[in-house]
């Protein structure tokens, strides 16, 4: 039998591939840092070649290391579904699932008690720290995802369109100094999110307001923290007007009837192969109709 390398060793390029920095894998796999570069170094010497380019603090993959990473992942998942199935109980179907905390407590959770109804034996694994893409097959079966489009290598599942809103607190449409035209936005700060950086620019080109300079951009990775921002007073968020419906908060209000198509989506996504495991393929076919029916 040929010989292969330490699975450390592919379990420590893996994860630096998937954080990017030497710092970020060593916390995830409570290794030191040094540690963690002589596993990523013992195979790139097995291999007799580099795997990543390095710069300052960064490491990216260049084209051999990403060779590597799209012909191991397959292997990597099948391990992982072996080690799955004979640790879980037999009766147990178990989806690790990623997915953005105001899509799971708006949109999934209110539909999960017709999920468990219908497929008892289905269980989620829920993980809200993102990068959901980039870990399919390394800690996620699926992900659910906020992009413009999805790598064609993926199965991708459109869930819904939406439209950018203007969202502040009820005080900036009912107060003394009420902001009623799009130029006064320069008078307040812009919340953004991280996963939808372009939807400022997007709204003010759409409603043809031309370049406005707010006074500050702040950036979230949390949109319920962005929706508590923005009904705090704190800045205008750009969000999906599905987000502001969902929230049902007295304290949010819409800010100028204008309707600018968001360049962002929802995605349901996993590996192509994924789909033939039936936790995902369960979940999968549940969360397409739950989605076309109102939350019960």
């Amino acid at each position: 039998m040929r010989r292969l390398p330490p699975l450390t060793a592919i379990e420590a390029v893996v994860q630096v591939a998937r954080l990017g920095s030497v710092k970020a894998a060593a916390q995830e796999l409570a290794l030191s840092a040094p540690a963690l570069s002589r596993r990523v170094q013992a195979l790139e010497r097995f291999i007799g070649r580099p795997l990543f380019d390095r710069r300052h603090q960064a490491m990216s993959l260049n084209a051999d290391g990403e060779r590597l990473i799209a012909q191991i992942a397959p292997a990597i998942d099948m391990l992982a579904d072996a080690v799955e199935a004979l640790t879980s109980a037999t009766d147990v179907q178990r989806l690790r699932l990623g997915v953005l905390p105001l899509f799971a407590s708006q949109r999934l959770f209110p539909r999960l008690p017709e999920l468990r109804t219908r497929h008892p034996e289905l269980h989620l694994d829920i993980d809200t720290a993102g990068h959901g893409i980039t870990r399919l097959g390394e800690g996620l079966d699926a992900a659910i995802v906020l992009a413009r489009d999805v790598e064609p290598a993926l199965y991708a599942r459109r869930l819904d369109r939406n439209r950018i809103l203007v969202i502040g607190s009820k005080a900036m449409v009912d107060g003394p100094d009420p902001i009623t035209e799009p130029k006064q936005l320069r008078t307040v700060t812009a919340l953004v999110h991280r996963d939808m950086p372009d939807t400022f620019t997007a709204w003010c080109l759409a409603a043809g307001v031309g370049e406005i300079e707010p006074l500050a951009v702040d950036h979230f990775d949390s949109g319920a923290l962005m929706l508590e921002a923005a009904a705090q007073g704190l800045g205008v968020a750009f969000m999906h007007e599905s987000h502001f419906e969902d929230a049902h908060d007295a304290r949010l209000a819409r800010l100028f009837d204008i309707r600018v198509e968001s360049p962002y989506s929802y995605w349901f996504v996993c590996r192509p192969r994924a789909l033939m495991q039936r936790p995902v393929k369960l979940f999968h076919e549940w969360l397409i109709g739950a989605l076309e029916a109102p939350a019960g």
